[in-house]
């Protein structure tokens, strides 16, 4: 079966968002932090909190786009273990458990030592729906694009403000499942304000795609999860998530952590609305 025959997980999602009229939430977390056995309950509270796509991120001990906090959970997880073998050997579980589309957040590093053909074997068999090497260019993407889209896997890839046409064209070419759009330059990190940026990169970027645009980096409270819903097709929540896990989880468990996606969401567990402006 060819993999232009196959509708991911992915298109799916968005595809039913678009008929409800609604946009998604991408929650980013890092696997392994604080244990392998805790990203399973994390992985389920945070769909269960409102999230719509899972961006799984496998610790690196080298990261480049990264900023503190998520730097802190890579550190954590790594001593803890976690490696790329060992989150794809605990993924089928997980898996079973969720229905939401999982896309591997991860740098070419491990990939690349893993082997190209058997991380989009494993990570397929795994139930991963995609991945999202974030220091691999399009231009050096042809043999890890032939192995993922042979298993029918999703390639994302990043553009940034910074972005000229050419290299948008040559970024929406090489994705699929979404494109990711950084609000910003520089590293991850929770922000006060939401870059002026993000309108006009997303009017760019839908000159060459019609894939759904996710924007990233800096997004950390509902009004900014909606403002961005408002430009483009999904919010992208990361370093916020990762540091309710760090302060939260050692307190309130997964409960805890569902709570705070709840709030990004703008509901109530219950499903209620739940916009008050709470100051977690």
């Amino acid at each position: 079966m060819s993999p232009a025959a196959v509708t991911s997980r992915l298109e799916s999602c968005f595809r039913d968002l678009r008929q409800l009229g609604e946009k998604a939430l991408v929650v980013y977390l890092t696997a392994g932090d604080p244990s392998l056995e805790a990203t399973g309950r994390l992985l389920k509270a945070i769909e269960q909190g409102g999230a719509d796509v899972i961006e799984l991120g496998i610790p690196f001990s080298d990261p480049l786009a990264d900023g503190p906090v998520i730097q802190r959970a890579s550190e954590r997880a790594l001593r803890a273990g976690a490696t790329l073998r060992k989150v794809l050997g605990h993924l089928p579980l997980w898996r079973e458990k969720l229905s939401a589309p999982i896309v591997l957040f991860t740098y070419f590093n491990p990939v690349l030592q893993y082997g190209l053909e058997a991380f989009a074997h494993d990570a397929s068999r795994a139930g991963a729906d995609g991945a999202l090497v974030v220091d691999l260019t399009p231009e050096e993407a042809g043999d890890y694009l032939a192995a993922m889209r042979a298993h029918n896997l999703d390639t994302v890839f990043l553009a940034s403000p910074t972005s000229p046409d050419e290299r948008l064209q040559r970024v929406a070419e090489a994705s699929s499942g979404f494109l990711y759009l950084i609000s910003r330059t520089g590293v991850t990190g929770e922000r006060q304000t939401l870059s002026a940026a993000i309108g006009p990169l997303a009017e760019r970027a839908r000159r060459f795609t019609r894939l759904p645009l996710a924007v990233g980096f800096g997004v950390s409270t509902p009004e900014q999860v909606r403002e961005v819903q408002s430009l483009a097709d999904a919010a992208v929540v990361g370093s916020a998530v990762v540091h309710a896990i760090e302060e939260r989880y050692p307190r309130g468990g997964a409960t805890a952590v569902r709570d705070f996606v709840s709030w990004l969401k703008g509901r109530s567990t219950d499903g209620t609305d739940s916009s008050d402006g709470r100051n977690w």
